[in-house]
Formats: structure tokens, C-alpha cells, sequence
């Protein structure tokens, strides 16, 4: 029976990362701005066109998960480096997304906004799958408890600053790569911010009774 749920979780988690990847494919087809943590990949794939976004997202989840083993050092634990493959999966589903929607037109403003609530709300309904599934935390979640652990600073307000700080990054990349202009951070980025929070809880609302029923058989 244990096998049986944890396979059941991993097949979650494996979802999770599926609808996030398509959420960040949507968001970047609107041109309209990112979801903060994908900001800096974002900018990066602009700039570098060689690799794809799905590509930059895996090599930014990778040096955070170096910042975590900075920063917890011997106590690093081994289980974590986990994070690194299923960053490269998350990367192929943000590009396997790409791929899905390339064809939809995105030339009008008001396409582009609901581009972009597609894609958040995607990514919305990826989070709440994966918290649900409890298997493991993305990089970027995973290195902001790192921090709030060992800052004893509470995760929500480590979780806004870096947030912050990243986009803050993403732009001072962008003004240094095209020569004093933004790409690659917009209104979608603070709209992405403030949305996704608000339908990650609706989502746990909604699905509370269904997923924990489906975890629990």
C-alpha cells in the first residue's frame, strides 16, 4: 500500500512540474514578463538564443541548489542533489510547452494578457499539485528554506525578498546585455507575483478533498 501511494505522489509530482513548465511557456509567448523565479532564465534566453528558456531554467535551478550547498555545507543533505535532474525534466516541459503554443498568435495586447493568466494559472494548479505530493521542493523554493532556516527568518518574507531580488537581478542583467533597456520583465512578472499566490490558495481549496482522496487509496 505504501508503494502504492508513493508512486501515486511521485506520478503527481511528475504533473506538477508538467503544468509549471507549460505555465512558464505561456507567460513567456505573452511577452509580457515571466514569473519572478524564471525571470533571470528569461532574460538569459533572450540574450544567449542558443539555448532555449527551458535550458537556462535548468542552469539557474542548478546554481541554486550550489547556493544551498554553500550555505548549509556538510549538512547539505545528499537526497537534495535530486533537485538537479528533476530541474532538467521542468526544463523540458517549459520547452515542450513552448513547442505546444508556438503556433497561437500573440500580437495583440489583450491575447497576450490572457496568455498570461493561462500560464499563471497553470502554474498555480502545478505548485498546489506539488505541495500536495509533498515528494520534494523545487530548487528555488527549496533555497529560499534553506535561507529562512538558517536566518530563523520566517519563509513568506525571505520568500518576498528574493522574489525581489531576483527580478532586481534579472534586470540589471537585461540593462547590461541590451545596452540600458528591459527585456524579458514587464507587468506580467508583478501580475504573475501577485496572481499566483492568490490561485495557488484557491486551488487548495478547491482540490483538497479530491488529491488527498486520491493520495489516501
Amino acid at each position: 500500500m505504501a508503494k502504492k501511494v508513493m508512486f501515486r505522489r511521485f506520478l503527481m509530482f511528475i504533473f506538477s512540474l508538467l503544468f509549471m513548465g507549460i505555465g512558464v511557456a505561456f507567460t513567456k509567448h505573452s511577452n509580457l514578463g515571466v514569473s519572478p523565479i524564471s525571470s533571470v532564465a528569461n532574460v538569459l534566453s533572450l540574450r544567449f538564443t542558443l539555448l532555449s528558456i527551458g535550458v537556462w531554467i535548468t542552469i539557474t535551478s542548478c546554481v541554486l541548489v550550489l547556493g544551498q550547498i554553500i550555505v548549509l555545507q556538510k549538512n547539505f543533505p545528499i537526497k537534495q542533489l535530486l533537485q538537479i535532474p528533476l530541474s532538467f525534466l521542468f526544463g523540458i516541459c517549459t520547452d515542450f510547452g513552448l513547442w505546444l503554443i508556438c503556433y497561437i498568435p500573440n500580437d495583440q495586447y489583450i491575447v497576450q494578457l490572457l496568455l498570461l493568466i493561462c500560464g499563471v494559472v497553470l502554474l498555480g494548479l502545478g505548485i498546489v499539485l506539488g505541495i500536495f505530493a509533498d515528494v520534494m521542493m523545487n530548487s528555488g523554493e527549496a533555497f529560499v528554506k534553506v535561507i529562512s532556516d538558517t536566518t530563523k527568518i520566517g519563509f513568506g518574507y525571505i520568500k518576498i525578498a528574493f522574489d525581489v531580488l531576483w527580478v532586481l537581478f534579472a534586470v540589471c542583467l537585461s540593462l547590461l546585455f541590451f545596452n540600458g533597456k528591459i527585456y524579458g520583465v514587464r507587468e506580467g512578472t508583478i501580475i504573475s507575483a501577485i496572481l499566483v499566490g492568490i490561485i495557488v490558495k484557491a486551488f487548495q481549496t478547491i482540490l483538497k478533498k479530491p488529491l488527498t482522496c486520491f493520495l489516501s487509496k
